[in-house]
């Protein structure tokens, strides 16, 4: 580690920043210069790994702390074990991993810092640690607007396939529990659910839901994922979502319910069972 950078967000804003470059007390590889451009004269004075350490904790413990990729995280981790330090208590957030879950273009290729940030139309000194650390917060918080989720859901988003509706979704059908206290409903998932759609759909059937692929005259309930209400409200719903209030529009008794809402009534008819 040569320089550390750090911007601390809440509730949506930058509130603090702090850089420091560092004396690694090692050997200055030419391609690392040649990436960042700091070497042993940019460093020279510079305060060691150890002796900034207090500080870094100070920001990193019982924290979200966002970095892209997990390069950073794995030198935070080899610098601790160097100097015989506890690493810091804190919980790391991949904004890569966001990206890839947040925009299309990215979710195959095209997620670097640089290529994400291009997307976004956020300029930014690249390879400088506080500009990268900028850069990072500012994806997150694009990611959260776009999808609806908060902190919260994308500590537990990342953790899930990178596009819930590309893994299979589609061919997920299951016949209803014939016992189920649902039995008789006719129910579709649409949008990015929480959980995964293959669980849903057996939690669905459970209860005595038949789960079915698509929107017909057949069906009477539609799971929509909680992030595309947020995010929707009213504009660029799903084809299945379309589909549903057309033909709620023409009488057909179909009832719209969020992932949450799908959830306690699963568990208030399994309660009752």
């Amino acid at each position: 580690i040569c320089q550390i950078g750090l911007a601390k967000y809440e509730n949506g804003l930058l509130c603090d920043e702090w850089t420091t470059y560092i004396d690694p007390e090692d050997y200055f590889d030419p391609i690392n210069v040649a990436i960042n451009g700091i070497d042993e004269f940019r460093t020279q004075g510079a305060p060691t790994f150890l002796e900034i350490f207090d500080s870094l904790r100070s920001y990193l413990e019982g924290a979200v702390v966002v970095c892209h990729t997990q390069f950073d995280r794995a030198a935070i981790r080899q610098a601790t074990k160097r100097y015989n330090v506890c690493e810091p208590k804190c919980i790391w957030l991949d904004s890569a991993r966001v990206a890839r879950r947040t925009w299309k273009e990215c979710a195959w290729k095209g997620y670097g810092l640089y290529d994400v940030c291009k997307l976004l139309g956020y300029e930014f000194k690249h390879h400088d640690a506080l500009e990268d650390a900028k850069a990072a917060g500012h994806i997150l918080l694009a990611a959260m607007e776009q999808s609806g989720l908060d902190l919260d859901g994308w500590l537990r988003r990342v953790r899930q396939p990178v596009d819930l509706t590309m893994s299979g979704t589609s061919a997920i059908t299951r016949e209803g529990n014939p016992d189920g206290a649902l039995y008789g409903e006719v129910l579709v998932f649409t949008g990015a659910l929480e959980i995964p759609r293959r669980k849903a759909a057996e939690l669905a059937a459970a209860i005595g839901c038949e789960v079915a692929s698509g929107v017909t005259k057949k069906t009477t309930l539609l799971v929509v994922g909680d992030q595309d209400i947020k995010r929707l409200a009213g504009h660029e719903k799903s084809s299945k979502h379309r589909k549903a209030e057309e033909l709620i529009s023409k009488g057909i008794p179909i009832r719209i319910l969020r992932e949450s809402d799908f959830k306690e009534l699963v568990k208030l008819t399994s309660e009752h069972t």
